[in-house]
């Protein structure tokens, strides 16, 4: 997989349409070059109301399934008992490596070790 792609990435709050997308959009984006299942867009949650986190439960509860850190896993990570923020975990190089996207950095690739130390929990689902 190559992964300059997603080096286009901008952070757009509640974005959906590459390369304009925040957190969410961009799982959804590589879980579409990687050929996994579409998830819901949820095009119209924000973190900022509340709704996303609200809808990542209610998926979490009943459509995903917990696993481990794996290429194509999709990162839940929290912040105290709040699910803050989502990644999607790829093999670079023989390694595990997180792709995220905020507003600060945009798109980074973070080891898996250190991005789960800067959540409370991380959680991983297929």
């Amino acid at each position: 997989m190559n992964i300059d792609k997603y080096t286009l990435g901008a952070y757009v709050e509640g974005g959906r349409l590459w390369p304009h997308v925040d957190c969410y959009g961009l799982v959804l984006e590589v879980r579409r070059d990687l050929g996994l299942p579409d998830w819901p867009e949820w095009a119209e949650m924000r973190k900022a109301d509340g709704g996303f986190a609200r809808a990542c439960e209610e998926m979490i509860q009943t459509a995903v399934t917990c696993c481990t850190a794996g290429h194509g896993a999709v990162a839940a990570a929290y912040r105290g008992q709040v699910q803050d923020h989502v990644a999607i975990v790829l093999e670079v190089a023989g390694a595990l490596e997180v792709l995220e996207i905020n507003p600060k950095r945009n798109v980074s690739l973070t080891p898996l070790r250190r991005f789960e130390r800067r959540f409370s929990r991380v959680e991983y689902y297929r």
